[in-house]
């Protein structure tokens, strides 16, 4: 083992880590505003621990002077998505950035391990910019649907139990719960358009209520107090009664009354 510092080795892979989630957050969020549906559900990172990162570097005969470029998954970035169609869609997105390059891909999910393993892995390469330079670091980027990072998730854990290898009997019981989860992901493609409108009307409800409430305040702005009140007591009893298209009639009854008070403020004004 060398004598290397390695909370200086380790500081452009945590500093990938964090700029890459920064961005694919940041890619979500702009997808969801323009189709009102981002196929990222959620996005974590992470920096292998060096431990992990010793044993790896064991395993695969990597010398300790080649760990940049012998071992591909120091930083590591997770996506998320609800879907298995997304998988692709997400890999395309990444395939046209020109912040990174992607060196290669490996396809787990149309050739699942033998373990039941399934995930889409894109070995990229990221410029960063540390304080005595740009340098280019190797990072991994797993697309997976929830179903699948469960699955390998708990698979993970049980590695830590089982260094070696697993008993056949939890090999067993794991492939088929890898089975399990890869009919649960196709069940959901199959009623994929019913739940993203669920999830849209869900998401458009939220909306109108959370607007219905702004605005309602705004009233106390403008000394409509009365008005107020009774508009709340109105949202209330809406709200109990879980009556949606009540809520979108009272949203354009309190949005009217705040257009003719600015209305009725600018005229005196003149």
């Amino acid at each position: 083992m060398d004598n290397r510092d390695w909370g200086m080795f380790l500081l452009p892979y945590e500093q990938t880590v964090e700029e890459l989630k920064v961005k694919f957050k940041t890619m979500r969020a702009e997808l969801k505003k323009r189709e009102e549906y981002a196929p990222i559900e959620f996005v974590t990172g992470r920096v292998k621990k060096i431990s992990s990162i010793l044993n790896k570097a064991k395993r695969l005969d990597v010398p300790m002077d080649k760990l940049e470029t012998g071992i591909e998954d120091i930083a590591g970035i997770r996506i998320m998505c609800q879907f298995v169609e997304d998988i692709r869609r997400v890999a395309e997105y990444i395939r046209n950035r020109k912040d990174l390059k992607v060196v290669y891909e490996k396809d787990y999910i149309t050739n699942y391990k033998e373990s039941g393993y399934r995930s889409f892995h894109m070995i990229v390469e990221y410029p960063v910019q540390t304080a005595l330079g740009q340098i280019v670091v190797l990072a991994e980027i797993q697309i997976r649907t929830l179903a699948m990072n469960f699955w390998a998730t708990i698979e993970h854990s049980l590695s830590y139990k089982y260094p070696e290898s697993l008993p056949d009997n939890i090999r067993k019981r794991l492939k088929k719960a890898g089975e399990a989860a890869s009919t649960l992901d196709n069940e959901m493609s199959s009623i994929r358009e019913d739940i993203l409108e669920a999830q849209k009307q869900f998401e458009d409800d939220s909306n109108v209520t959370t607007r219905v409430l702004s605005l309602i305040h705004q009233l106390y702005f403008y000394h409509l107090v009365n008005e107020a009140i009774t508009f709340q007591e109105r949202f209330n009893d809406i709200w109990q009664r879980q009556e949606m298209d009540e809520m979108k009639l009272l949203l354009d009854e309190v949005k009217r009354l705040i257009a003719l008070t600015k209305k009725g403020e600018n005229t005196d004004e003149i």
